[in-house]
């Protein structure tokens, strides 16, 4: 399989975003985009993918975070889509359940080439460290426009809302990892019956 490596720039009147990946290494990354709490979250992706993530955001902070986040979304879905490139020899589906003492999380990911985002989590409280905890679904919600995947995510249970969206972002690194795995037995081939994704 051929390197599986993207550097994607962003630029608009409300944010300056360059995101780079790649999809086969060892899960390190280095973040600059100013919210402390998202750049805990986008480490676990990068841990429990095993995703190399390097992100440099400049955007709106001073109105408040919404746009650097969504668009940090639209950025890394469109990185990942550009390094799995025709998706050929991937397993295309992943799933992950991850617990973090009372909280558990489940993720499922299709790299189907529909964007399609079911997002059910109730979190508990508003905001940790003062970030707003809505902005993860406008997060998630520009991701999956962008990098074309169908993505389901469900928050099982929890009560402490750090550990809601850690469960979240661990189980959704996870699930990334397994759909984007070589498949052995697919080997240049593309997993659809319609021959495209």
């Amino acid at each position: 399989m051929a390197e599986r490596r993207a550097t994607v720039t962003r630029d608009t009147l409300e944010t300056q975003i360059t995101v780079t990946v790649n999809l086969d290494g060892s899960g390190t990354s280095n973040f600059n985009t100013g919210i402390p709490f998202l750049e805990h979250m986008l480490d676990q992706i990068a841990r429990h993918g095993l995703i190399d993530i390097e992100i440099n955001a400049r955007g709106d902070l001073h109105i408040d975070d919404h746009h650097t986040v969504e668009d940090i979304g639209i950025t890394l879905g469109q990185a990942v889509a550009q390094a799995a490139g025709d998706k050929k020899g991937i397993v295309r589906y992943g799933h992950a359940y991850v617990p973090l003492d009372e909280a558990l999380s489940r993720v499922v990911i299709d790299f189907s080439g529909r964007p399609g985002l079911v997002y059910e989590v109730d979190y508990t409280r508003a905001a940790v460290g003062g970030f707003d905890v809505d902005l993860f679904m406008e997060f998630f919600q520009g991701f999956v426009n962008h990098a074309q995947v169908t993505l389901h995510i469900d928050n099982l249970r929890g009560d402490n809302t750090h550990h809601q969206a850690e469960t979240v972002f661990k189980a959704f690194g996870r699930a990334v990892r397994m759909a984007l795995a070589p498949d052995a037995r697919m080997a240049g081939v593309t997993p659809s019956t319609k021959g495209v994704l």
